[in-house]
């Protein structure tokens, strides 16, 4: 019966065109999210401490990094939840418009890691993250009015390389490379408006890529400026997975301030310029037989992807000569979303490294 209603209600014949969308980082999956966490743990971990006597070639990290969606963009305009919603035969249907709304999104991962400096230059890293996200609905389906979904496990699992390198005792250059296995689940299922029982989750709600991945990152370094760095980071996709699709491109243009406070407390403040790829292919389980095939905008593969400029602010403390702990948060302060498309309010990760 529910079913047969939002067969029935997605059937209303289109008022409108094709789906159009500006092909222009933007709602993570929880793969993208996990990502992010690897290259930010990875680049804390091989940083010089300054720390005096011989160092262990051993460091572990953990890092806990949180996020929270809210909200509606479609480019740069916002939206509400009830301009999002379709809200059934008596409001014209269009593609940007659907039965079924995330409310409020919220994700989170556990990141372990551990590196191995293999001389001055080059270090070896591997990573594992666990991944909880959590999704609030509104729709107009019968029983559905409000639902929650969610997904957890091991996400995918990565393996990289990191060389450094001086140019005439001046420029500090650093070159990451590496591999991210498809370790994370594309396989969720949960209770939707789309049939009774369990079907396949959405994009957003899966915890892998499932397609091995290339993590890439180039960075420089002034050595009589080392208080500010630039950053070019990189996450290629290769191939589809095994449900016809693959998540777009990630690029990463970031550059950072820090000042000591102490000799032990360092603040620091950046600023991040992320531009993601829309989703290529698709899932074509999440769709249903009509005439607006999308029952929510997290089910087009179109709707992912765009622009986004954050702030970040934080702290590093070196409390030993071994332990250090770094806490930050951040915010977009400018998104431009292929949209509509969920936004994210702020983000924020603590995270303790110890050589071993």
């Amino acid at each position: 019966m529910q079913l047969r209603r939002l067969v029935a209600l997605a059937l209303v014949p289109p008022a409108v065109g094709g789906l159009m969308v500006a092909k222009t980082m933007a709602q993570s999956t929880p793969s993208e999210f996990a990502e992010l966490s690897l290259l930010e743990l990875f680049e804390q971990t091989i940083d010089d401490t300054g720390s005096s006597g011989p160092k262990s070639p051993w460091t572990f990290a953990y890092q806990y990094r949180f996020a929270e969606f809210d909200g509606y963009l479609d480019g740069t305009k916002s939206l509400s939840f009830q301009d999002v919603l379709w809200n059934g035969p008596g409001e014209q249907r269009t593609a940007k418009n659907f039965p079924i709304v995330p409310t409020r999104i919220t994700q989170s991962v556990h990141t372990v890691g551990v590196g191995y400096q293999l001389d001055d230059n080059w270090q070896l890293y591997l990573s594992a993250p666990y991944i909880r996200q959590e999704s609030d609905h509104i729709s107009i389906v019968s029983d559905y009015d409000f639902f929650v979904i969610e997904s957890h496990g091991f996400g995918d699992t990565s393996v990289s390389a990191s060389y450094k390198w001086h140019d005439a005792a001046e420029h500090i250059w650093q070159f990451s490379f590496g591999v991210t296995l498809p370790t994370g689940s594309i396989d969720e299922v949960g209770d939707t408006p789309r049939a009774p029982g369990d079907q396949q989750l959405p994009y957003t709600m899966q915890l892998g890529s499932g397609t091995y991945d290339i993590p890439l990152e180039l960075s420089y370094q002034h050595s009589e400026l080392q208080n500010i760095d630039v950053r070019l980071s990189a996450n290629i996709r290769t191939g589809r997975n095994d449900r016809s699709y693959r998540l777009g491109n990630n690029y990463t243009l970031s550059s950072r301030y820090q000042f000591h406070l102490s000799p032990t407390i360092q603040s620091f403040a950046g600023v991040n310029v992320q531009y993601s790829e829309s989703i290529h292919g698709q899932d074509d389980s999440l769709l249903v037989n009509a005439a607006f095939p999308y029952p929510a905008a997290i089910t087009n593969p179109d709707l992912y992807g765009g622009t986004k400029v954050n702030v970040r602010l934080g702290f590093l403390w070196q409390f030993s000569q071994a332990y250090r702990v770094n806490i930050e948060a951040g915010k977009p302060v400018y998104q431009d979303l292929n949209g509509p498309q969920p936004k994210e309010q702020w983000r924020s990760s603590l995270q303790i490294s110890r050589a071993l």
